[in-house]
């Protein structure tokens, strides 16, 4: 598994100041979930300090990266680069730059912004922790959200995506059809 020292180190160095402090928050976020929910600390550990790991790529070398190496870039993704693809970037990057194989880790931080059907727990985890890690101040249901996070990873999933679906409506944000299709995937689950 990684070495956390080194790859902190490596982060630090790779990302902004606040985005450094959050991408520890939510690594740390992640490993408190994963005590709780019998997963591998060291995978949420690993995935909560890369899932960032493309984020302060300037814009065109995020849709560069995406096209040269052919992960699909779509009409919605385009429009908002930096909030969507530096997720597909970041797992291609944890892979090649970092040396991850666990395709667990890769599809965590693949899909920590628009989540997907029949997730994993670290995958819904690291989605959750991205949310909920303390440096957040402004989603919505916050505080019910970060207590149901230790309860009930799917009903905090759910949630997350419901308020998320909501705000994109009610601002007019553009909606990424992957996040729709895992709404509505959770939504039936539920029935």
């Amino acid at each position: 598994m990684a070495d956390f020292k080194k790859l902190r180190k490596k982060m630090e160095k790779e990302l902004h100041a606040k985005r450094y402090e959050h991408t520890l928050s939510v690594a740390y976020t992640a490993a408190s979930l994963a005590m709780v929910h019998n997963v591998d600390t060291d995978s949420a550990m690993t995935a909560g300090l890369l899932h960032d790991c493309a984020k302060c790529l300037p814009t065109d070398k995020l849709i560069s990266l995406c096209r040269k190496n052919d992960l699909p870039v779509s009409e919605v993704e385009l429009q908002n680069p930096a909030a969507l693809l530096h997720a597909k970037a970041g797992s291609f990057l944890a892979r090649k730059k970092y040396g991850v194989t666990d395709d667990d880790i890769l599809n965590a931080i693949k899909y920590h912004t628009t989540g997907r059907p029949e997730m994993s727990k670290l995958e819904k985890i690291l989605y959750i922790a991205d949310y909920i890690e303390p440096g957040r101040k402004h989603a919505a249901n916050l505080l019910q959200i970060r207590k149901m996070a230790y309860q009930d990873l799917d009903q905090t999933l759910f949630k997350i995506l419901e308020d998320t679906l909501s705000y994109l409506l009610t601002t007019g944000g553009e909606i990424d059809s992957m996040t729709q299709e895992t709404y509505d995937y959770y939504k039936r689950t539920r029935s």
